[in-house]
């Protein structure tokens, strides 16, 4: 007890003396030694407390008590799948719409039709390999409140767009579009109403119309919705291919509703609009009379399927929990790679845009109603072979392939260009099978990982392993999931980690060159080292040929085997923080210089005062008599 007594006193005495050094500092005339310290701690105080202070006071904030709330009561269920870069979110007034690099747009397409969920967008056909033939109907039901906030969320793992208003008054809307994976022709848009106020609610809202469309005509059919009657809109038209002399006979049928809505006070409306789209292939024109009668009345058969599919909230949540499963499946087979802060390098926000974006321009055959069951076996049969895909380099490399997804043109063209490299590169009987064997080629693509005659090789200079990537649930065959990992150690070096997620039969591995004896793999990760050979050969192969991997080891000549050397440290600095000056902040290194700068000065100064003193008394000295 005394001695802590004593402790606290020796505390109290210390910092008493230091008040009394500060109270003293203040006190006095001031210095040049002061002037300086002052000027110190301004400088500090500006470049690390100053941004700080500067967001949290006028930082992005600034709405009002009921959109803050409702922002958050929106995005809150978003925020895991944000930072893992599955959605992707777009604030209508913000200033990164300015951003070419990180503005996505909005958009839905299931590889029979697609569309930009911006206002007043139009639907979009099949065109060559993407959904690029403009079909002038305008479907959106958007409640106009210009008062309100406005942001959209596009959620890739459900092949949803969300889009959310919040008004100063309380009240909100909440949007979620889809174009359906299962059923091809259907374009569905749920909006929910909330009215928390006291009072009733009366809003505006656009209808769909139709624009650059002069050969479409309009009528209204009745058609049963449970007990009542509901009105729905036709439209069919011819739609001019570009550069052809043939066409297209288009049908659209969509819910007529009011343009305005009324909301009692304390309570919620339901909107459910569904809108199927059919067309024929290619025709000459004058057959195009018949073809219109066609589709005009398989949109119609394909609205009355639908409306009996839809007939309460349980069966519409179970119609878009049917098309959230296969996008989810979709994703089973991804990419992940670490995040990098260097400059123009693509990164996993880029990366899970893009192949979403690719992925709604392409069907999911072996998901679709209608597809037979035959068809359906031979797409899965499909999936199974890869051989010869994928032939080139890394498609992380290609800059023509990760253009900026800003507009639909730009969207449109990217996809386009991924398609035919794929298709050219050897990927043409994945790409067949729909947005299963699509996504399986991305994927390869990303590593330049080939199936080539009975083994799987990863083809990559180990130079391009600063990194850290995992290649999750490569199909190999029908029952085999591949997981390979890259993972930069601490020594700089990269080394690669295989598992199998399930598997039907034993397989192996061996790295660059074969050399050492096959490996055997399971669910648990096995080690590679990464490896240099002269000449340049793949890093890794898999069979599950035992035979075949020990023969590789005769068939690759290779005149030296050396483990890949370290990264340089500058390289690895680049790209975890965006310099190569370490983990270090730049403020710090540009104190660090300006306090070198400020103590030379006063040194300088404090020298040329003592030169100054010492010649004055000098010459004091010298002239006295």
């Amino acid at each position: 007890m005394e001695r802590l007594r004593s402790d606290f006193t020796d505390m109290s005495r210390r910092a008493g003396d230091v008040l009394r050094r500060i109270n003293r500092f203040a006190d006095g005339p001031l210095t040049r030694k002061k002037l300086v310290i002052i000027v110190l701690v301004v400088i500090f105080l500006i470049l690390y407390v100053g941004p700080s202070f500067w967001s949290w006071m006028f930082g992005p904030e600034t709405a009002t008590g009921h959109q803050n709330v409702c922002q958050k009561n929106f995005m809150s269920p978003f925020e895991s799948a944000l930072n893992d870069y599955d959605v992707y979110v777009r604030q209508e007034s913000s200033a990164t719409l300015n951003s070419l690099n990180h503005n996505y747009v909005p958009y839905v397409g299931n590889g029979l039709l697609g569309m930009a969920l911006e206002h007043d967008s139009h639907l979009n056909i099949k065109h060559g390999r993407t959904l690029s033939l403009p079909l002038y109907y305008h479907p959106l039901y958007i409640i106009d409140d210009y008062e309100m906030k406005e942001f959209t969320v596009a959620e890739y793992r459900k092949g949803i767009v969300h889009r959310f208003q919040c008004s100063n008054s309380g009240l909100h809307v909440s949007y979620q579009y889809y174009a359906h994976k299962t059923i091809p022709s259907l374009f569905v848009q749920e909006i929910w109403v909330n009215n928390p106020t006291s009072s009733a609610k009366t809003l505006h809202m656009s209808t769909p119309r139709v624009s650059d469309w002069p050969t479409s005509v309009k009528q209204t059919v009745k058609l049963h919705q449970g007990v009542d009657m509901k009105e729905y809109e036709v439209v069919t038209g011819m739609i001019a291919i570009p550069d052809s002399e043939n066409v297209i006979a288009a049908a659209v049928v969509s819910r007529k509703m009011s343009n305005s809505i009324l909301v009692e006070a304390r309570d919620g409306l339901d909107i459910l609009i569904l809108t199927t789209v059919k067309y024929s292939k290619p025709i000459k024109e004058v057959d195009y009379a018949q073809q219109k009668d066609i589709v005009e009345k398989k949109a119609i058969e394909e609205m009355v399927k639908v409306i009996a599919l839809t007939g309460d909230r349980t069966a519409v949540r179970q119609l878009r929990d049917n098309h959230a499963r296969v996008w989810q499946g979709l994703w089973f087979t991804g990419f992940y790679i670490s995040d990098s802060k260097a400059e123009g390098i693509i990164n996993g926000d880029r990366i899970n845009a893009t192949i979403y974006a690719i992925l709604s321009q392409v069907r999911s055959y072996e998901h679709e109603d209608n597809i037979k069951a035959a068809t359906k076996s031979d797409i899965m049969r499909t999936l199974t072979y890869s051989e010869g895909c994928y032939e080139g380099h890394s498609t992380l490399d290609a800059f023509n392939l990760w253009k900026p997804l800003n507009n639909l043109a730009n969207l449109n063209s990217v996809a386009a260009v991924w398609l035919l490299t794929l298709e050219k590169q050897g990927c043409h009987n994945l790409l067949k099978a729909g947005a299963s064997g699509v996504n399986q080629a991305m994927i390869l693509s990303f590593g330049s990982l080939r199936f080539s005659n009975q083994h799987l090789e990863y083809n990559i200079h180990p130079s391009k392993l600063h990194r850290d990537f995992l290649f999750r649930r490569l199909n190999y065959g029908n029952m085999t999931h591949v997981n390979i990992s890259v993972i930069l150690q601490e020594d700089n070096k990269a080394a690669i980690f295989v598992a199998l997620d399930r598997s039907d039969k034993t397989y192996y591995a061996c790295d660059a060159g074969c050399l050492d004896s096959p490996v055997q793999l399971g669910p648990y990760r096995k080690y590679f080292p990464v490896k240099l050979t002269e000449p340049l050969t793949a890093i890794l192969y898999v069979t599950a040929d035992k035979q075949h991997m020990e023969d590789l080891r005769h068939a690759i000549h290779v005149k030296e085997v050396i483990e890949a050397p370290a990264h340089e440290h500058h390289v690895i600095a680049l790209h975890k923080h965006g310099h190569s000056l370490g983990g270090l902040n730049p403020l710090f290194w540009i104190s660090i210089i300006v306090l070198i700068v400020v103590f030379h000065l006063f040194l300088c100064r404090i020298i040329m005062n003592e030169f100054c003193d010492s010649g004055v008394s000098y010459r004091r000295l010298y002239n006295k008599p």
